[in-house]
């Protein structure tokens, strides 16, 4: 007759963390944020100063193109399979699975998070700095490409892929919608309609040395809502807890020795 037993050692937290999974998500995040930035040094002052030049279409406005194409099509098949292959019964899967699903959205938060920093500090600081040194002929400018056509929808995909693997997979946020969740994913969202805006003003207004501007404010609130992250991981972690004192814990195997 088999009996439960509890094991020992190190084997309780095998397989759940995903450190190679996390590891190759810091590094392919990293290998095209610095080949965005290669390109922008290659192209940028030699090919991205005039847009009404044959060089500009080649170099510049083709690689738009080509992210357009990319992003679209990623975020149709990517969101897509998430829904597509959603679990049905989740309400009843075993706490072990359950946690295992919460290390796996810890990975898809720490993708977002590794975006969203690359695009908030890194491009959007390089985006102001070129636009004090540069007269912009086009909205379309070599660091706006990258920055607005680039980064953020790329934290989008990896957000909104987040929040639907959490809606599809987890019993916590597919009971109920977290607004903690909400808001850190459609926040950041809504800075790129507010491109939209920024790009109007700057048409009839100069604001090129003055960031601060009121113009500009959308970008500064609006990034604030990546605060909301904080209540997102204090109701993921109230969950870990519950996990862990449930008779079925992770800790708990099966001993198939008579």
């Amino acid at each position: 007759m088999s009996t439960p037993s509890v094991e020992m050692g190190g084997d309780v937290s095998k397989g759940l963390i995903g450190g190679k999974r996390i590891a190759i998500i810091f590094f392919s995040v990293l290998a095209v944020m610095i080949t965005w930035r290669i390109y922008q040094q290659l192209f940028a002052w030699d090919k991205g100063m005039d847009s009404f030049e044959p060089e500009f279409q080649i170099y510049w406005m083709n690689l738009l193109y080509a992210q357009w194409i990319a992003e679209f099509t990623i975020a149709a098949v990517l969101w897509g399979y998430l829904l597509k292959t959603r679990d049905k019964n989740v309400f009843n899967i075993t706490p072990k699975e359950e946690l295992k699903r919460y290390f796996t959205l810890l990975a898809w938060l720490f993708c977002y998070v590794w975006i969203v920093y690359w695009a908030a500090s890194f491009f959007a600081e390089q985006d102001a700095s070129w636009h004090q040194v540069t007269v912009r002929d086009t909205d379309f400018t070599p660091s706006h490409i990258v920055l607005f056509y680039g980064t953020m929808p790329c934290y989008i995909l990896a957000g909104v892929g987040a929040f639907l693997y959490a809606r599809t997979r987890l019993p916590q946020f597919a009971e109920r919608i977290s607004i903690p969740f909400v808001i850190a994913v459609v926040g950041p969202f809504m800075i790129l309609p507010n491109v939209g805006l920024n790009e109007w003003g700057h048409t009839f207004w100069f604001m090129e040395e003055l960031f601060s501007a009121s113009l500009h404010w959308g970008f500064v609130v609006l990034g604030w809502t990546a605060l909301a992250l904080g209540g997102l991981l204090i109701q993921i972690v109230l969950r870990f807890i519950q996990l862990t004192k449930l008779d079925d814990e992770v800790l708990v195997t099966e001993d198939m020795n008579d």
